[in-house]
C-alpha cells in the first residue's frame, strides 16, 4: 500500500493555497489537514506548529536564492553589486506570496509570542548568513562584523519597503556598485 501521506512541500503548498483564500490569521492546521485528506498527525509529522510553515516559506526563498544562476562574470562584481543581487533574487522568490508576509510577520511579531520573536531574530540572521555566501564574501574579522551589520541592515530596509508595496531597485550595474569588503 502507497504512504499518502504528504511531503513537507504539499503540505506548505496547501496552506499557502488556503491562507489565500482567506488569511494567515484565520489559517488552522487542521483546515490544512482536512484539504489534504489526512489527519493532523500527517501534518504534525512535518511542522510541530504553525509558525514552522512561515520558517518552511523562508526557507524555500533560500533554496531558491541559492540555487538561482549567477549572471556572467558575478564573481569578478564588486560585493556590494553581487549582494545586491542575490538579496533581490531571495525576495522575488516570496513574491507570489506577498500579499501574506504581513500578516505572518504580524503573527510572529504578537506580544504574546516571544519565542517567535527570537526565532525571527535567528531567522534574519540564517538568511543575511546565506546571502553572504551567495554573495562570496570573503571578509574576517571586524570587516567580517562590520559587512553583517551593513547587510543586515540593507537586508531589512530592502525586504520592509518591498512588503510596503515597494519595488525592487534595478540591478545595479557591477561597475557603478562601489568597492566594499563584504
Amino acid at each position: 500500500m502507497p504512504d499518502t501521506r504528504p511531503d513537507a512541500d504539499s503540505i506548505l503548498d496547501q496552506a499557502l493555497a488556503l491562507a489565500a483564500a482567506g488569511s494567515w490569521e484565520a489559517l488552522r492546521l487542521y483546515q490544512v489537514a482536512d484539504a489534504l485528506g489526512v489527519g493532523l498527525a500527517a501534518i504534525h509529522a512535518h511542522y510541530r506548529q504553525k509558525d514552522d510553515l512561515v520558517e518552511a516559506l523562508f526557507d524555500r526563498a533560500d533554496r531558491a536564492m541559492l540555487a538561482a544562476a549567477r549572471p556572467q562574470g558575478f564573481g569578478g562584481w564588486p560585493y556590494r553589486a553581487r549582494f545586491e543581487h542575490v538579496l533581490n533574487v531571495w525576495i522575488e522568490a516570496l513574491a507570489p506570496y506577498r500579499a501574506l508576509l504581513p500578516d505572518m510577520l504580524a503573527y510572529k511579531l504578537e506580544p504574546g509570542h516571544l519565542h517567535l520573536h527570537v526565532q525571527g531574530l535567528l531567522r534574519i540572521s540564517r538568511t543575511v548568513q546565506w546571502l553572504r555566501e551567495a554573495a562570496r564574501s570573503d571578509a574576517a574579522g571586524l570587516p567580517r562584523i562590520a559587512g553583517e551589520v551593513a547587510d543586515t541592515a540593507l537586508y531589512l530596509r530592502r525586504f520592509t519597503a518591498w512588503l510596503a508595496g515597494g519595488r525592487l531597485p534595478a540591478a545595479v550595474p557591477p561597475d557603478r556598485a562601489g568597492k566594499s569588503a563584504g
